[in-house]
């Protein structure tokens, strides 16, 4: 099982300037590939303080310039937000840059507060049409002329230029949760993508079992790679109380994701306030001891323990998820741990 890093610039309030956020991912992803991490990923996001990347393209190609060996991922960009020729051209101009390193992974997306500002409105449960139109029409884009005539896009005969130096096309992946998703991009011949979220592991094999369902319905791909991606900390074993800012951490990250999510409120400046604690009364998984045991949180032996089962699950590849709403000194502590007692587990 191969280790990767998930990380986004993410602003809390306005002490802290943009520039210095961008320095810490990179210190982050550059610390990833010294440690041996196989890819740095960072996905797409529109005028959300919380997360921030309204393109992964330029922070990726600023990493291609600054490392030689990790792999570097767009994940996700949002299908309905790309026209097939930009996202064939872009990404290949991405692995142009970056000598053949780079991934790309694709969503529907998910914030109807950005489908309202960047798709007229278009519910965003409708994206998937969106991915499944895209996803085949740029690996043809990169492989050369091509003439598309879709439900969505129409144009004539196109090709990407410039063309990516994988060849014949760089990994795709496809993030997915139900079993049509996995369906869809295991007959594609895409790699998956999943994220448990706020669930047990038992939900990484229910995840895990739609994704063998699907690869068995389609004898005639060979079998692509599974990735989890999880919100994980590590804390020294001295603090027996080290989980509990990891987990209230998290629980402000995702009671944040709940505003946005729930697309009730305006934001103002690109904030908008966690949702109130009472709201998740009857919630226990948003519970600070729930997501001790839920987040991939713990010392290292602790989270060596967890990423063996899923090893032996059949997990190809664990991302750590480091967006936590931590200052950047306690992600660099634990990102620190992981590589030096956790990562040399599993070489």
């Amino acid at each position: 099982m191969r280790f990767s890093l998930f990380v986004h610039m993410e602003r809390w309030d306005e002490e802290t300037s943009h520039r210095e956020l961008f320095e810490n991912l990179t210190e982050l992803a550059l610390m990833a590939e010294a440690g041996g991490f196989s890819t740095v990923w960072v996905g797409e996001h529109h005028a959300m303080e919380y997360t921030i990347s309204p393109s992964p393209m330029p922070i990726l190609a600023h990493l291609a310039a600054k490392t030689s060996t990790v792999r570097l991922g767009a994940g996700t960009i949002i299908a309905p937000f790309w026209h097939p020729l930009r996202a064939a051209g872009e990404t290949a101009l991405l692995d142009v840059i970056s000598n053949g390193r780079m991934e790309v992974g694709i969503a529907r997306g998910a914030y109807q507060i950005e489908f309202d500002r960047l798709a007229d409105g278009l519910a965003a449960a409708d994206g998937g049409k969106h991915l499944r139109e895209l996803v085949p029409a740029v690996r043809k884009l990169w492989q050369g002329d091509y003439a598309h005539d879709g439900e969505i896009w129409q144009f004539p005969t196109s090709t990407s230029v410039p063309k990516p130096v994988q060849q014949p096309t760089p990994p795709m992946w496809i993030a997915a949760r139900d079993p049509a998703s996995h369906d869809f991009a295991v007959a594609q011949g895409c790699n998956v993508m999943v994220t448990p979220l706020m669930k047990g592991d038992e939900e990484v094999a229910a995840l895990k079992a739609k994704f063998d369902t699907a690869v068995a319905n389609h004898p005639e791909v060979p079998r692509p790679d599974l990735m989890v991606l999880r919100h994980t900390h590590i804390h020294a074993p001295e603090e027996p109380d080290g989980w509990r800012p990891a987990a209230e951490a998290i629980n402000r990250f995702y009671r944040t994701f709940d505003a946005w999510f729930g697309n009730k409120a305006t934001p103002s400046n690109g904030f908008l306030d966690p949702s109130p604690e009472e709201k998740f009364a009857d919630r226990p998984e948003f519970a600070p001891e729930a997501l001790r045991t839920t987040a991939m949180i713990g010392t290292a032996a602790e989270v060596v323990e967890r990423l063996r089962g899923y090893e032996e699950l059949g997990v190809d590849e664990y991302s750590f998820w480091i967006d936590n709403s931590l200052p950047h000194e306690e992600k660099r502590a634990s990102l620190e741990l992981f590589i030096k007692e956790v990562l040399p587990a599993f070489r």
